[in-house]
């Protein structure tokens, strides 16, 4: 029990990143320059933040009336200390200096009017049943979840048919139970761009990467998931042909590869989403990065080629792929001339 504990700690200590302010405020602003009323009368819960110290809190309670909404829930796991619950249904001038700020809703709690700060009887463990409790009367879900229950988190979102916006590690795009949402449509990349990865305030003074304005800061490789429509899913790569991209697009002149035939797929390797030629039918293999751009009104993803494709893709799927097992694939990745590539993408473009 002790061992599990220490390891507990340890992944709870690498899963305490806390995102910007900026960062959130950029993304969440987006939805509403696609649908103002994006929030509006909803309930919005944040499931993973102490309140103390949540940039999500501290936007969603000075943008309350903005936004429109119902009210805000917020919990934190605290393994060791008091959990707190807090529920904004109101926010105002509380001290009548002419303006809103966060004294105001601490006022406003500490007077317990019209909110409600409660300690929680648990840890505030979202899996826990007060917080699922809390989760079934919310509409909207939108956080930083643990990286390290990911998967699991992501599960009871869809378990109780929530709308969220959420962070997530780069990585966790292609894992088997994340994937297929990405193939149906029922989950895609959030309105901020894939890039460098972000930037967070890390309490792991073990693992910083730089202080910025006194902060100890981390990078990390994460994306923005949701399952709530913006503009920018909707814009269509533009494309040029096969021949044009010969010519005239140096990353591919450069990449011995590139529109090859895999060893074990049916498919052709396209090394870079801006490759993609606007005049093949066929099967592409494309970066995983291309989930950051993927219009569903352009394209169809079929499957993936990476670790573990066979394990976790129906033999349909893979006959439809023309995969051909390959002692190098260690797993389904594509293989161009007996050498593995990256993991890949198999995309179509759909019919018009």
């Amino acid at each position: 029990m002790a061992n599990k504990n220490l390891t507990n700690a340890r992944k709870a200590k690498n899963d305490e990143f806390y995102t910007q302010f900026s960062d959130i405020q950029k993304e969440v602003e987006s939805y509403l320059e696609y649908d103002p009323n994006t929030f509006k009368g909803k309930v919005v819960y944040s499931n993973c933040d102490d309140p103390y110290e949540s940039n999500f809190f501290r936007y969603f309670v000075l943008n309350f009336n903005r936004l429109g909404l119902k009210r805000l829930i917020s919990t934190s796991y605290k393994p060791s200390l008091v959990a707190n619950k807090f529920i904004i249904n109101e926010v105002g001038d509380i001290d009548g200096d002419g303006s809103f700020t966060l004294e105001d809703i601490s006022k406003q709690l500490r007077a317990n009017k019209n909110n409600e700060w409660t300690p929680l009887e648990g840890d505030g463990d979202f899996r826990s049943d007060e917080c699922v409790k809390l989760l079934k009367q919310s509409d909207i879900v939108v956080t930083n979840p643990p990286f390290s229950l990911f998967k699991e988190y992501i599960k009871q979102l869809f378990d109780y048919d929530k709308k969220f916006i959420i962070l997530g590690n780069k990585g966790s795009v292609i894992y088997k139970e994340i994937f297929p949402l990405f193939q149906k449509n029922k989950l895609w990349s959030g309105k901020t761009e894939w890039g460098g990865g972000m930037w967070f305030e890390t309490t792991n003074t073990d693992d910083v990467d730089k202080v910025i304005d006194g902060k100890n800061m981390k990078n990390v490789p994460s994306v923005w998931l949701t399952n709530i429509d913006h503009g920018r899913r909707h814009q269509k790569i533009p494309l040029m042909t096969m021949n044009d991209n010969r010519k005239f697009n140096k990353r591919i002149q450069k990449d011995p590869n590139s529109y090859k035939k895999y060893d074990n797929y049916n498919a052709i390797e396209v090394p870079f989403t801006n490759a993609i030629p606007s005049d093949y039918d066929g099967i592409m293999g494309v970066p995983i990065s291309f989930l950051d751009k993927y219009p569903p009104e352009q394209f169809e993803i079929l499957w993936q080629a990476s670790g573990n494709t066979r394990a976790s893709a129906p033999q349909k799927i893979l006959d439809n792929l023309g995969y051909n097992k390959n002692k190098e694939d260690r797993g389904g990745c594509g293989i161009v001339n007996g050498k593995r590539v990256y993991s890949r993408i198999l995309i179509k473009h759909k019919k018009k």
